[in-house]
């Protein structure tokens, strides 16, 4: 970059200054040689993207997957998180246990009775940076570069980003209204041993899948797990959602009978806070000590002020009634969605009916990509995440993640009416 480039761009500058900004530019470039072949697979995540762009004033955005906090008593929840640092400062500010502090895990124990995990111990649970940090680890503990994850079609994309950054081979599972389809699971089981493949895990979300809305069939269930435990197969279970089921009555996880086969992560973040970033893994008791110490490697110990407050939330609040307050909000958005989408979606199009959780799914005409939309949408006052975001494939998607949690019936309302006419015209142009 010249001179008279620069004073172009950034108007008349001082000659260090632009000295500095050209010695700035050779430096990064010059480094770019010594990032790693696993750093070319890290990539900023398309919900990311969209959650920036969903920021801007006047947009309705039916992107992000936020939990509803206003319902939160945010008052006492300061004044909880005051008396913490008056009266145990030195511990809340201080470095702590690796593993995180006994307290919460046994907590933790309680909320996971709550969805039917009766034996959960305290010193199998490793206490992470959320559920995020909790597939990482896993990854990086049983993953060299080339085995295969299996998923969910579609799935989760931070754990895709996760898996691409490992350079692990993803192999996706499709599922129908029920989940994930055990025959077809088998099948593929079958092909990549065939092939010579290393099959390491299942990544599933088995409640409410994000992005889909789908639930795995309680028949299923048992099935799913069988079906990898007879291929060595470990099962990395993912239940953010699961305890916000519309009926209050949730699914026995796939961990509630299979200690020894499934790794069971949870997180506090869409039952009470993200911004805490605190979430869990329940380890399989033979496979605890190198899962907690390679969460060690990383994070060193899990924020101990963090931790005390979802204690003091767990301990001294209704924790179990704001689940209650959180599952009739999210009902009633569901339904407001769903309404909206029949009054206002052209004939052609389909989507999902979840049962608890945040996202629907909907579904066009083959042909149409909806990646592309996703700007003629912005134009018109609404913002949704588009399908390719959730499956390893590069192909165009047809389908599209609409989330209702955050937003309320009125605005959901308006945001699909906005959305329905750029779905319209670009199946008219097929």
């Amino acid at each position: 970059m010249t001179h008279e480039t620069l004073n172009a761009a950034a108007g008349t500058l001082p000659a260090e200054a632009i000295d500095a900004i050209e010695r700035a530019a050779t430096s990064a470039h010059r480094h770019e040689d010594l990032f790693s072949e696993r750093a070319a697979h890290i990539r900023q995540s398309a919900v990311r993207d969209v959650f920036d762009i969903s920021m801007r004033p006047g947009l309705i955005s039916l992107a992000g997957g936020s939990p509803y906090l206003q319902s939160l008593p945010l008052e006492r929840l300061g004044t909880t998180a005051a008396k913490i640092i008056a009266e145990d400062g030195l511990t809340a500010l201080q470095y702590g246990g690796g593993q995180g502090t006994e307290e919460l895990r046994t907590q933790i124990c309680a909320v996971m009775a709550a969805e039917g995990i009766l034996d959960a111990r305290p010193q199998n649970i490793v206490v992470t940076a959320g559920s995020q940090s909790a597939q990482d680890v896993a990854t990086k503990v049983f993953c060299n570069p080339g085995d295969v994850v299996l998923v969910e079609n579609p799935t989760y994309v931070g754990a895709l980003n996760t898996f691409e950054a490992y350079q692990v081979q993803v192999e996706t599972v499709e599922m129908d209204g029920a989940g994930l389809v055990p025959e077809l699971l088998e099948a593929k089981i079958a092909a990549l041993q065939t092939a010579g493949k290393n099959i390491k895990f299942l990544y599933t979300i088995p409640n409410f899948n994000n992005p889909s809305g789908i639930t795995l069939a309680r028949d299923r269930r048992q099935q799913v797990v069988d079906i990898c435990r007879n291929a060595n197969i470990l099962i990395l279970e993912d239940n953010p959602y699961g305890l916000l089921r519309f009926d209050g009555q949730p699914l026995e996880p796939l961990r509630a009978a299979n200690p020894a086969d499934v790794i069971y992560m949870g997180s506090f973040s869409k039952i009470f806070a993200p911004g805490l970033r605190i979430g869990w893994a329940l380890v399989p008791e033979h496979l605890q000590r190198r899962y907690y110490l390679a969460s060690e490697a990383v994070t060193l110990c899990p924020p101990t002020l963090n931790q005390m407050l979802v204690s003091a939330y767990l301990r001294d609040y209704d924790w179990k009634g704001q689940i209650a307050t959180y599952r009739g909000l999210y009902a009633e958005r569901c339904h407001a969605m769903l309404a909206a989408l029949k009054e206002h979606m052209p004939s052609s199009a389909s989507w999902t009916s979840p049962e608890g959780g945040f996202f629907v799914w909907v579904t066009l005409p083959d042909g149409v990509d909806t990646y592309p939309l996703l700007q003629k949408a912005i134009d018109a006052g609404v913002v949704f995440i588009p399908g390719a975001a959730f499956t390893p494939s590069d192909e165009p998607s047809n389908k599209l993640r609409l989330a209702f949690s955050a937003v309320d019936p009125d605005a959901i309302t308006e945001g699909v009416r906005r959305l329905a006419p750029v779905l319209r015209e670009a199946i008219a142009a097929l």
